[in-house]
């Protein structure tokens, strides 16, 4: 592979310093870029896009070529191991994904076991094409969905507000629960050090609904089995540390225990002061985050302010990456994500000067 030519990002989540506070964006690559759009149109569906590498690719770089980012994410889907546990996903016009074959009962659930990595081959196709197309101009990320997260939307067959069936599930066969995380833990494990052995130079598990627990349930169900994922992940490829980093949307409660999960880097979503967050945590693990989706929709004075007061509130500390708190929405202007992107640079590298 092509040596490293910006390796901020990287340095960030190491907590070293850096000249500037490197950025990049959650669903980076995504509907709110003509672009893209264009190419899902050509692929004819989301999953032919997400089975593509050559697609797959194509909009992974898309981003990169309007922004001035700091590192690349995967294009693919979250629930790509479920699929490979034969839940049958499919996308259903205007309603997000689904499974065929939802886990409702004990035998099926019983009957879960880690999937054939192969089965999983296209998004290691991707994931060795994408960082061979990078060159070496920023690191590829790659990622999962949280092991609870998963369990949601394959308990429940789709997505939901609150996720009730996999809660009431929870709460009255905690056994059942636990074998299905204990499955899709070691199957996350697996999955994301492919991913590290195909390209991948740092990881990310999304845990996008573990906000919707109780604390002790947070800790029981969702916190340990990603505990468990750090702990078995390949530590060093191509003679650089793999940083690991972990989001709980919702989490901040949580901040010193997800702190201590054994991750390099802990996501903020919005609703988290950043510069008390990183008093709470130290030196411990960098921090990411944690820029409101909501606000690229307003106005570019609105969205050069907020900029510079997260960049603020962190300090000239080591160990920030810039991000949102969640997604980029699909009706964000692209030309907002530009105002975003450039007055992070300009303010964080005069912070530095």
């Amino acid at each position: 592979m092509p040596a490293l030519q910006n390796d901020t990002f990287l340095r960030a989540l190491a907590r070293q310093p850096t000249p500037y506070t490197p950025v990049w964006l959650m669903r980076q690559a995504g509907r709110y870029l003509p672009e893209y759009t264009a190419t899902r149109q050509r692929a004819g569906s989301f999953l032919a896009l997400a089975h593509s590498p050559d697609l797959a690719t194509e909009v992974t770089l898309q981003p990169l070529q309007r922004y001035a980012l700091d590192a690349a994410i995967l294009f693919s889907d979250i629930l790509t191991v479920p699929d490979a546990m034969g839940l049958g996903l499919y996308f259903a016009d205007g309603e997000g994904p689904r499974f065929r074959h939802p886990l409702r009962d004990e035998a099926a659930i019983a009957a879960l076991v880690v999937p054939d990595m192969s089965k999983l081959r296209y998004v290691f196709d991707a994931v060795a094409q994408i960082r061979g197309a990078l060159g070496g101009s920023v690191p590829l990320i790659g990622f999962s969905g949280s092991p609870f997260t998963l369990a949601c939307y394959m308990i429940e067959g789709q997505g939901s507000d609150s996720f009730a069936t996999a809660k009431k599930l929870l709460y009255s066969r905690p056994d059942l629960m636990h074998h299905l995380l204990d499955v899709t833990a070691s199957a996350v494990t697996s999955y994301l050090n492919e991913q590290i052995r195909a390209g991948a130079q740092a990881v990310m598990v999304f845990d996008t609904w573990g906000g919707l627990l109780s604390d002790a349930a947070y800790k029981t169900f969702s916190l340990a089995y990603m505990a468990r994922i750090m702990s078995g992940l390949i530590r060093e490829c191509d003679g650089r540390t793999v940083p690991r980093i972990v989001f709980t949307k919702g989490g901040g409660q949580w901040l010193e225990s997800i702190a201590g999960c054994g991750c390099d880097a802990v996501g903020l979503d919005w609703t988290t002061d950043i510069g008390a967050a990183r008093e709470r945590v130290g030196h411990q693990v960098a921090l990411q985050g944690n820029f409101d989706p909501a606000i690229l929709m307003s106005t570019p004075a609105a969205i050069a302010a907020e900029a510079a007061r997260i960049i603020a509130a962190y300090g000239p500390h080591p160990g920030h990456v810039f991000n949102l708190g969640h997604g980029i929405w699909q009706q964000t202007p692209p030309e907002h994500v530009r105002i975003l992107v450039d007055k992070v640079r300009e303010c964080s590298s005069s912070s530095r000067s």
